[in-house]
């Protein structure tokens, strides 16, 4: 394969021209080549020639001496116009193109500083040059820019290594404290007699427990993410799953949660827990953004070779300044949350080769889609 900015020469053709290098961005064809001179002036030169055979004709009945005369000075001015033609052609097309090529070879070589000096010609060629200054200043700018978004991404992606080793270690040390005072809760949950006002407060306390579990267990998840372990499975039986511990948590609430299976869709190749977890972060924000009494419809189709299933709530719905920003990490509009749920439902889903939309209706509803191809791109497939 040839590198980039560079085209290989066909097998039996010589490149020609001031660099005689390949050429960038085009490849020669394989027919023979004819200097672009011959081709201008040939035509000339045949017309001159079919003139002075007319003219020929036409002095046939001249003496010699005059007739040699005028053919003399036919043939004369007939070479005198081909050699200015040649002169003018060289002078206002072949300088240009030459330097058009210098510089298409010093743009492939990297070097976007590169500009024609016959852009300011009032005629065709200057409109070329024209258009050739604006697309490598396009090209220059697009770097830049490409540039410094790299530059962007790799102080990001510094920080969040930085802040995912930070992550892990906070967690961990915070685990091990919060395993022991989950211990001697229990043990002063059994020693308490069933009629004690403490024991309400007991579980409070077991639920706050939970919570700052599961917040450890998703920043960890954030900081230290490992790769899913995809297997062919029924994606309805995982999102059944997801629904079901879903309802469990809006028991107190007067929120109904409504599945919608659909078993014609194909087993899915996706890593169960991984989209089960994905699943309950949409579910549990669903809830969360419900006021009073609620709907939830799960729906699950087919899409143009990928599963997509639909979770619209009924609930207060997301302003359109906050929706561009709630896959980032740590974004979060709500008191309590830690604004990882939906940043890792995102990333994982993106691990699974699919994507997130979302639509929302301030006061009348979110709706998230989550869509996962039916198999996973072949060359993964064959890594794995």
């Amino acid at each position: 394969m040839p590198e980039s900015g560079s085209i290989e020469v066909p097998s039996g053709t010589q490149a020609s021209g001031p660099a005689a290098q390949p050429i960038p961005w085009d490849a020669r064809p394989d027919t023979v080549r004819v200097n672009w001179q011959l081709k201008a002036v040939l035509p000339i030169a045949l017309v001159l020639l079919a003139g002075l055979l007319l003219f020929i004709l036409a002095t046939v009945s001249f003496r010699d001496p005059q007739r040699h005369a005028v053919l003399v000075v036919a043939g004369a001015g007939a070479i005198a116009i081909c050699a200015v033609s040649i002169f003018v052609l060289a002078w206002f097309v072949q300088r240009p193109m030459v330097e058009l090529q210098e510089k298409i070879t010093q743009l492939g070589d990297g070097d976007l500083n590169a500009a024609v000096s016959f852009s300011k010609r009032n005629d065709e060629i200057g409109d070329l040059g024209r258009n050739f200054n604006h697309m490598v200043a396009q090209l220059r700018e697009s770097r830049e820019e490409i540039e410094r978004l790299h530059r962007t991404q790799m102080s990001r992606a510094e920080h969040f290594a930085t802040l995912s080793e930070l992550a892990a270690g906070l967690a961990h040390e915070i685990r091990n404290p919060l395993a022991g005072i989950a211990g001697v809760v229990e043990i002063i949950a059994r020693d308490l007699p069933p009629t004690s006002p403490a024991r309400a407060v007991v579980k409070d306390v077991r639920v706050e427990i939970a919570q700052i579990n599961n917040t450890l267990t998703n920043l960890v998840q954030t900081a230290r993410p490992h790769p899913p372990a995809i297997r062919r499975s029924d994606l309805n039986t995982t999102v059944e799953h997801a629904v079901m511990l879903a309802r469990q948590q809006a028991l107190s609430k007067p929120i109904e949660i409504e599945l919608k299976k659909n078993p014609a869709l194909p087993e899915i190749e996706h890593d169960s827990d991984q989209i089960h977890q994905v699943l309950l972060h949409i579910l549990l924000n669903a809830i969360q953004a419900i006021d009073g009494a609620g709907r939830i419809t799960v729906d699950l189709e087919s899409r143009n070779q990928q599963a997509a299933i639909s979770i619209a709530d009924s609930g207060r719905g997301i302003l359109p300044e906050h929706l561009p920003n709630i896959f980032r990490p740590f974004y979060t509009t709500k008191g309590n949350g830690t604004g990882l749920g939906l940043s890792l439902a995102r990333r994982i889903t993106e691990e699974h080769h699919g994507h997130i939309d979302v639509t929302s209706v301030v006061g009348k509803g979110s709706k998230f889609v989550v869509l996962l191809p039916f198999s996973r791109p072949v060359a993964e497939a064959a890594a794995s």
